[in-house]
């Protein structure tokens, strides 16, 4: 047994053809800490419902395209770049607004549970 896991995904663009277009690292990494989607939005797609989190804060990271976040009802431009990070009881959707797919990671973990982080998590060997 080894304290660390490597899988693959292949090239992120073929995500859209993933089950609705979004790999969940949980279960390939078999993760303990937090959850991690890699997704991509095809052009046109609007997510048709909201939704909220009963205890786990998410951080959107936006690697490719242009669309719009729907945050307890208010529309946030998002573009390569753009960093999210939203607390549970936010109600949230997504739409993509570009002419591309849109590529983004989401990171779910419990909202307030951060104990160490950084340098101070670390030590240097």
């Amino acid at each position: 047994m080894t304290n660390f896991d490597i899988k693959h995904l292949g090239c992120l663009a073929n995500l859209a053809d993933k089950e609705n277009g979004k790999v969940f690292l949980h279960d390939i990494l078999n993760l303990s800490s937090c959850e991690v989607s890699i997704n991509c939005v095809p052009k046109g797609f609007k997510l048709p419902f909201n939704h909220k989190h009963k205890q786990n804060e998410e951080i959107y990271l936006f690697l490719k395209g242009t669309g719009k976040m729907y945050l307890d009802g208010n529309g946030i431009d998002v573009k390569e770049g753009s960093c999210i990070k939203i607390n549970p009881p936010v109600l949230r959707s997504f739409e993509n607004t570009g002419d591309t797919d849109v590529q983004f990671i989401c990171i779910q973990a419990k909202a307030n549970s951060l104990e160490q982080f950084g340098l101070s998590d670390a030590k240097v060997c």
